[in-house]
């Protein structure tokens, strides 16, 4: 039994499981909650049926799974206008900028097929049809929403939440879209820190420009040819528990799970000191003494590295 396995198996969980909430839930189960999904309640959305069936399949394993075939909003509207465009994965309740997105290697993936008009729902709307008055982790890949699908949380649960994963943009794809300036400053405010940021691209080049100079063959293959350019980033953020006093037993095993899960030993460790000295659980101590191993051991790897690269360097050791 693994670390979190023991944490998770806490009386402190039987009654209230973690409870994850994924929009845009095409794909496979998201890589970072394969070690807690059998203890887990998923509530997952994707208004995209075509790729519906993969969502159904590949997330069977939580404890409970919630899947909602509706399009998520921030208003009270039943219909939503939705954009359906080349790729399932680029559909969106925004129009895609087509004008801007044309210079762009990856524009056709935007491409507009249809619009249609799909039920929608918003997310205090789903909570309470659930009976479910909390979040622990919130993973967003709505496609131009993301910030004021946040921000449509009531306050009290917002503020709460342990984990929070958005995709926003940076060039315009998307009319009126949510941009990763905007949710930056929004959450510098808000009881939050940045645990990673990924940035991700395409190539700028406008093919139905200058298509006719260049083979179809190196067209096929132009994202490794051309350099990638800032497009879009996977931001990842964890609560920073400042108000420690106001979070339970519960709330911080799971922010301690959550932080190990994503390799943050240093703020686990932190929490891991915290709580055993707020609740006085053995569990605590065990959790310390495994996430200064897991740092020890990185020390280790680190010190074998700088070894390696002196040698290499002064005697010529491969």
């Amino acid at each position: 039994m693994t670390i979190i396995d023991k944490i998770l198996s806490q009386k402190e969980f039987h009654d209230r499981p973690p409870v994850l909430l994924d929009i845009g839930a095409s794909g496979e189960m998201y890589r970072f909650w394969k070690k807690i999904a059998k203890y887990a309640v998923c509530i997952a959305f994707d208004a995209d049926d075509r790729e519906l069936s993969y969502t159904v399949k590949d997330n069977a394993g939580y404890k409970k799974l919630f899947l909602y075939n509706c399009i998520v909003t921030n208003g009270e509207n039943k219909q939503q206008t939705f954009y359906l465009t080349s790729s399932p994965y680029c559909s969106s309740t925004l129009p895609p900028f087509e004008e801007k997105l044309n210079v762009w290697a990856f524009a056709d993936l935007f491409s507009l097929n249809k619009k249609v008009e799909l039920n929608s729902n918003n997310i205090p709307s789903v909570l309470k049809e659930l009976n479910i008055d909390y979040i622990d982790w919130f993973k967003t890949d709505s496609q131009g929403t993301d910030l004021r699908l946040f921000e449509s949380i009531q306050q009290e649960l917002k503020d709460k939440i342990l984990a929070a994963d958005f995709e926003p943009g940076i060039i315009d794809a998307y009319k009126g879209e949510d941009k990763l300036f905007a949710l930056v400053d929004y959450m510098k405010d808000k009881p939050y820190w940045m645990n990673d940021l990924f940035i991700k691209g395409s190539q700028r080049i406008n093919l139905s420009f200058v298509g006719n100079k260049i083979s179809n063959k190196t067209q096929r293959n132009i994202q490794y040819l051309i350099k990638h350019s800032p497009n879009w980033g996977e931001v990842s953020f964890l609560n920073t528990f400042e108000n420690f006093d106001t979070f339970s037993k519960r709330d911080v095993l799971l922010g301690i799970v959550f932080s190990m899960i994503l390799k943050q030993y240093g703020f686990a460790l932190e929490l891991a000191i915290k709580g055993n000295a707020k609740f006085d659980d053995p569990i605590f101590q065990m959790i310390e003494k495994h996430c200064i191993s897991k740092i020890n051991f990185n020390l280790i790897r680190y010190s074998k590295f700088i070894l390696l690269k002196v040698l290499r360097k002064y005697f010529n050791v491969h």
